[in-house]
């Protein structure tokens, strides 16, 4: 059975917008997809705008396809933003270069899937996202 299942996505979901409300944030948006980059759960907070949707896919997308979080992503656009530009083409979902989006570890430390957060700042998107994969006892790459 795989670790991420739409209850464990949900709930990691649940954990990201209890976190949210302690600190007082935005409205969020969080998508939660399995290793393969495939939307297992993704939710938004009432007011959390338009795109969001989009981007919450795309740091976890972003994260998947290079096999480290959005915000290594971010400094990796600054240190070779040529690379990083080209791969939007070959990243159908995008790739977000901004904190918020992080990979998810399993068993044996194998890539589960990623989770995408986004409607703060960048610190905190991600920090959403490590307290929901926290709530169900999962980690972060």
């Amino acid at each position: 059975m795989s670790v991420l299942n739409l209850a464990t996505a949900n709930r990691i979901i649940e954990g990201a917008f209890e976190h949210a409300e302690k600190l007082q944030l935005k409205p969020l948006t969080v998508a939660v997809l399995d290793a393969g980059g495939h939307v297992i759960a993704l939710q938004r907070q009432d007011g959390s705008s338009i795109a969001r949707a989009q981007i919450a896919i795309g740091k976890a997308a972003g994260a998947l396809a290079l096999g480290v979080s959005s915000r290594k992503i971010a400094e990796m656009a600054v240190e070779r933003p040529t690379f990083i530009n080209a791969l939007a083409p070959l990243a159908p979902a995008g790739i977000i270069p901004a904190a918020g989006g992080v990979v998810v570890v399993g068993a044996e430390g194998r890539t589960a899937g990623a989770v995408g957060v986004t409607g703060d700042l960048s610190d905190n998107d991600e920090s959403c996202a490590l307290a929901g994969l926290a709530a169900v006892r999962l980690a972060a790459l």
